[in-house]
């Protein structure tokens, strides 16, 4: 889920991303602005600059949305059986990791706490498509074939829930290479529920 790049050096990471992401709640209604120098033409370059309260609420959400993605795409390393299951949850992975690390870059400059990593706790009504700590349980305690057809299913809600954020994030949003990342999770992510959707039975 690029390390903590500020400035020009994360308009360049941003940009160069090219796999998918993970969801969060809906921000339509949260487009006050909460930036700095959002008055300042000069300040477009700027990590700092032109942010609102949606940029924020997408990126603070999105980290723990994408951590969890990545435990699920661990479990695959060793559970699963399917060689297709097995590249895509290393595709999650390499993309979900940098994008932690650019977005945790992003807030950092905001000045916003980083959201702290609650793996194992039951996040579930928190944002769109998290798993609860049950399911992860579950998903923890299968293998084979099984663990195969539960991890499609689960990462099909998953990413369904990394959409619903990304669309509020183009709509409500304020930061450029924020929703930039949105319009490229909701690209990449409907054509990996595509592929999910096709292995499934």
């Amino acid at each position: 889920m690029p390390r903590k790049h500020l400035a020009a050096a994360t308009l360049v990471v941003a940009g160069t991303l090219t796999l998918g992401a993970c969801g969060g709640h809906d921000m339509s209604s949260m487009s006050g602005t909460g930036g700095s120098d959002s008055s300042s033409p000069s300040s477009s370059s700027d990590a700092t600059a032109d942010f609102n309260d949606a940029d924020v609420t997408f990126t603070t959400e999105m980290i723990p949305h994408h951590r969890q993605a990545v435990e699920m795409a661990e479990l695959a390393e060793t559970r699963a059986e399917s060689p297709e299951v097995k590249d895509l949850a290393i595709q999650i992975m390499n993309a979900q990791d940098p994008e932690i690390e650019t977005m945790t870059g992003w807030l950092t400059s905001w000045g916003k706490p980083v959201p702290e990593d609650m793996s194992g706790m039951d996040m579930s009504g928190s944002m769109p498509g998290m798993m609860s700590k049950d399911e992860m349980a579950s998903l923890e305690n299968t293998s084979d074939a099984d663990f195969d057809q539960m991890f499609l299913a689960m990462m099909v809600e998953h990413h369904q829930g990394a959409i619903e954020m990304a669309k509020s994030e183009q709509s409500s949003g304020m930061f450029p290479e924020a929703i930039a990342l949105a319009k490229q999770i909701e690209s990449a992510q409907t054509d990996e529920i595509a592929t999910m959707q096709a292995l499934l039975r």
